[in-house]
């Protein structure tokens, strides 16, 4: 029988998982309605604070994390990357909280952290100098999301892989349309002052 199908499946299953949402409830804070309504850190370290933001980013990372492991272990590297995209595809998408999914970007990250590390860092250390300059979270997201086809490409990644990676990417900057309007705009606020 070929698990990579159900593998997969439970990787979108495990991306539905509502970090943010249970932090959020026990800090009494609901991140889909406060903020900018999105259940990620960055809005759960705007509305919350620092330590409700760093156990929702422990959880979104985890997803993408574990999705990607059980399939590189099971299988190989493509199901690997295809159970990390469908964790991505799960908390950005979740059903039953149609419009409660996150943007993706720390399962896309905890997906490569698993698949490919060095190149998982370097993504991260992007995203932080991004971020810096920035002093945006979807600006920094964006910078590091866009990188990342390009960055495993390099690294040697097979052309399936390749397209997953340019896959994911594509929806997680897809997801931040919003973000993109704002910073056009130059509306787009500042993670601190």
């Amino acid at each position: 029988m070929d698990w990579s199908w159900v593998l997969i499946l439970a990787g979108y299953a495990l991306g539905t998982f509502p970090g943010a949402l249970l932090v959020g409830r026990y800090t009494g804070h609901d991140p889909t309605r406060e903020g900018s309504n999105n259940p990620g850190a960055s809005n759960v370290y705007r509305v919350a604070g620092r330590w409700p933001a760093a156990w929702v980013l422990l959880s979104d990372v985890g997803k993408g994390v574990i999705a990607a492991g059980l399939g590189l272990l099971v299988a190989d590297q493509l199901v690997g990357a295809a159970c990390g995209a469908a964790a991505v595809v799960g908390h950005i998408l979740p059903l039953g909280r149609y419009r409660q999914g996150g943007k993706g970007v720390a399962t896309f990250g905890g997906m490569l952290l698993v698949l490919t590390p060095v190149v998982g860092v370097i993504l991260i250390g992007v995203w932080g100098v991004a971020l810096a300059v920035s002093k945006r979270a979807g600006a920094a997201s964006l910078v590091a999301t866009a990188a990342a086809p390009a960055a495993v490409a390099l690294q040697g990644w097979p052309a399936p892989e390749v397209g997953v990676a340019i896959g994911v990417a594509v929806v997680v900057i897809a997801r931040h349309h919003e973000n993109i309007r704002r910073m056009w705009r130059r509306e787009e606020p500042a993670i601190w002052s």
